[in-house]
């Protein structure tokens, strides 16, 4: 432990047999030390910064029907929808009007809309001036599944019509293990690492996720976590990641698998290991949404140097029974009273 302790504070990389005895011996203590040791080594200044966007669902059908997701609606749901473009257009103005910058925009796996659909809505979106950050991975596969294009091609069109970043939505675990049994409809971990690749390669900076404390093991975590760290050596396309536990609350996954609830605790653990070990990804998000306001403000002394967004509108969390709000003013009060000086960016982390 010793040794491992002293690669991680001269800035060396750990193994993944090293990250396992982090995670299986560590104390939280232990790991928020050294998390935030690299944080600090990263983030000299003593900043945190924040988002201001809006989350917009475009629609809430989806075949994909994942386990884990109290939000979706099955194409034959009469309460399905689809956003129309006037209140497309009155959630942006509405964002711009409280100082936002861009909009996190994805939507359920449609089985109907075609490819130039989300071309005209990009088009759309951009007419009205604001950054898309849209179209995680899964959606990316499924566009390319409706069309017959090649995952390449549906990005140069998406690109074309607007498309500025890509979220990190839809990575769950990348283990083929659990994405069989909680989302046996969704991409692979394969193809989510592919959208990615191919995103960076194309020019956008995207970001990562991870959904944990599900059926997961450790180890899958780290498998993960390794996805993740090989791909931004081969292309540095990644601003941040943003680790965030299950929320069980009216989902099939929780009913059929009786999953408790994640802790504080296993969440900070979670946090700090993953600052440790992705030595590549210069930002971690801390998750409020998920934690609440006091466990975001420790997480920024357990590895998180970024706030996230301010979420002026929230759906999927929040159907699992998770409702925490933050305004722009409350987001900045708690980065002050945690030690740290607020300071609002874009999406690739330039301040405003």
């Amino acid at each position: 432990m010793r040794h491992i302790a002293d690669k991680v504070r001269a800035g060396e990389r750990i193994s993944e047999e090293e990250f396992l005895r982090l995670a299986g011996t560590s104390d939280l203590f232990q790991l928020g030390f050294l998390a935030d040791h690299v944080r600090r080594r990263l983030h000299p200044q003593p900043l945190v910064t924040y988002v201001i966007d809006r989350n917009i669902n475009y629609t809430d059908i989806c075949i994909s029907a994942c386990k884990f997701c109290a939000f979706f609606k099955a194409p034959d749901d009469p309460a399905g929808s689809v956003l129309s473009r006037g209140e497309l257009e009155q959630k942006i103005r509405e964002t711009k009007e409280l100082g936002g910058t861009q909009i996190l925009l994805q939507g359920g796996l449609h089985p109907e809309l075609p490819l130039e659909y989300y071309e005209d809505m990009l088009r759309f979106m951009k007419s009205l001036d604001i950054h898309v950050h849209g179209f995680s991975p899964p959606e990316v596969c499924h566009f390319a599944e409706l069309s017959g294009l090649s995952i390449r091609e549906v990005l140069i069109r998406l690109i074309a019509a607007g498309l500025d970043s890509i979220p990190g939505g839809g990575a769950e675990i990348l283990s083929d293990r659990v994405r069989v049994k909680v989302a046996p409809r969704k991409c692979s971990a394969d193809k989510w690492i592919e959208v990615m690749e191919t995103a960076h390669n194309l020019g956008l900076r995207t970001t990562a996720t991870m959904m944990f404390g599900h059926i997961e093991t450790m180890a899958e975590r780290l498998e993960h976590l390794r996805r993740i760290r090989d791909l931004q050596d081969r292309t540095s396309g990644f601003t941040a990641f943003i680790p965030w536990p299950f929320q069980p609350d009216n989902t099939a996954l929780a009913a059929g698998a009786r999953i408790e609830k994640e802790t504080a605790f296993g969440y900070l653990k979670m946090l700090a290991l993953s600052r440790i070990f992705l030595d590549n990804v210069a930002n971690i998000q801390a998750s409020w949404v998920t934690q609440g306001p006091k466990i975001a403000q420790l997480s920024l002394y357990f590895g998180a140097n970024d706030f996230g967004s301010t979420m002026i509108e929230e759906n999927v969390v929040a159907a699992a029974g998770v409702r925490f709000r933050l305004a722009e003013g409350e987001i900045r009060r708690l980065v002050r009273d945690a030690g740290f000086e607020p300071r609002q960016r874009l999406m690739d982390y330039t301040l405003v």
